[in-house]
């Protein structure tokens, strides 16, 4: 097996140069539920070199309806690492690393990456993940999802504090609508690690107005003052 042959239609796409670039790039997934999943296995193929993996959490009954990348064997499994197993098992290509331990302890570690990816739930880790990441000087891609909604933002400069309302938890979640945004985050990534132009520090909002149209707003985020 050849990496020509594992990612030729990429390489159909932009080039044997920029694919092998992809092998020097390292990013790190926060969270291994809905999100994570989809990301992991939408990144973990796609010829980045290096990936690191953070989630705590054990797979549910209730996670695997939406959490594409569990079966009913890996309840009580924990996440980052059935993940893990999952991309090893479909690409040879790729080291994995997966972090059994809450975003707080694995930010104390050192590491650097190129790009860091929000697949969390909840406000006070996307604020920590802002802060980290603004830190070292590496951008994030936010996504969030409820019911049919979602967001998803690629942040360099922006304020993330205008988030800073309260920390809702979405009482339902449609199973595409995580695929979708996760599949969003990914395509910014993939694009920003392969050198294309993405467009940073702007939200977008998707969602089905009453008529059941797809609408996607675009706000510009505030900066963060220097």
């Amino acid at each position: 097996m050849t990496k020509q042959d594992y990612f030729n239609r990429q390489i159909q796409l932009w080039g044997e140069e920029t694919q092998e670039s992809l092998q020097s790039k390292k990013i790190a997934i926060i969270g291994s539920g809905g999100l994570g999943c989809s990301l992991g296995m939408a990144l973990g193929t796609s010829g980045i070199g290096h990936i690191d993996i953070v989630d705590f959490d054990e797979v549910s009954l209730h996670n695997i309806h939406r959490q594409i990348a569990f079966t009913l064997h890996n309840e009580g499994q924990n996440k980052a690492k059935v993940l893990k197993s999952l991309i090893e098992s479909k690409n040879p290509f790729v080291e994995v690393r997966a972090f059994d331990m809450r975003f707080d302890e694995f930010s104390s570690l050192s590491g650097e990456y190129d790009l860091i990816l929000d697949a969390t739930d909840n406000l006070e880790t996307r604020i920590a993940i802002d802060s980290y990441a603004k830190g070292r000087g590496v951008p994030w891609i936010y996504g969030s999802v409820e019911e049919f909604n979602g967001q998803v933002c690629f942040i360099d400069k922006a304020d993330f504090g205008v988030f800073n309302l309260s920390d809702h938890k979405p009482a339902g979640i449609s199973t595409p609508i995580v695929m979708h945004i996760a599949s969003l985050q990914a395509n910014l990534a993939l694009r920003y690690l392969a050198g294309l132009s993405v467009v940073r520090d702007k939200l977008y909002y998707l969602y089905f107005d009453d008529s059941g149209e797809l609408i996607t707003q675009k706000f510009g985020m505030p900066k963060v003052e220097e």
